[in-house]
């Protein structure tokens, strides 16, 4: 039941964070005219390096971190402060990002910054503090590969829940990570004044 309670506690933040529904029309429109087979090699190639940067960051973190004398509770803070700012960006945004077509499509941006990116690399070093190294892979492992399924299915996803139904998707996580963002300052706070 812990295991279990410490997986939610983990995956949900990190799906949270990794937004893949809010990537699905930057996506589309980034890979428009791009054969299937390539859309293929795209997608797997973006969640590939989204693993390997997010899983990179988070054990070469906490070493930068201690070597600056940072501790758990500062980056509580600080990253709370970074995903409150990203997820009120997110919410008041208009217009989407714009991007260069190139062929490491799925390495940036796909890969990083839109499944890897700040919003992730501090939900992963938050929980791994709180929560270890294991359960944190494993959400992050269970969470790209919906993300994975998500982006090759987008075309679907938009015949199915139109296009403004996944950014109004969107927009309620990108709410949910500014809720957590509120939650992680609070208890970094509260480590900081016990």
């Amino acid at each position: 039941m812990d295991l279990l309670n410490a997986f939610l506690l983990t995956f949900i933040p990190l799906f949270v964070a990794i937004d893949a529904p809010g990537i699905i029309p930057i996506y589309i429109s980034l890979v428009e005219g791009i054969s299937e087979e390539e859309k293929k090699k795209i997608a797997k190639q973006s969640v590939i390096t989204a693993f390997f940067v997010a899983v990179s960051f988070l054990f070469l973190g906490n070493i930068f971190f201690s070597i600056l004398g940072i501790g758990l509770e500062d980056f509580m803070i600080a990253g709370g402060i970074l995903l409150l700012i990203l997820s009120i960006s997110e919410i008041l945004r208009v217009k989407e990002k714009e991007f260069t077509l190139s062929e490491t499509l799925g390495v940036v941006p796909i890969g990083t910054p839109l499944l890897a990116g700040p919003a992730t690399l501090t939900t992963l070093i938050i929980l791994a503090g709180t929560h270890g190294y294991m359960v944190v892979i494993l959400s992050l492992l269970i969470n790209l590969l919906i993300a994975w399924i998500m982006i090759e299915k987008a075309q679907s996803l938009v015949r199915i829940f139109g296009i403004h139904g996944i950014k109004a998707f969107a927009k309620v996580m990108a709410l949910l990570l500014s809720a957590i963002a509120v939650s992680l300052i609070k208890r970094g706070l509260v480590k900081i004044l016990s």
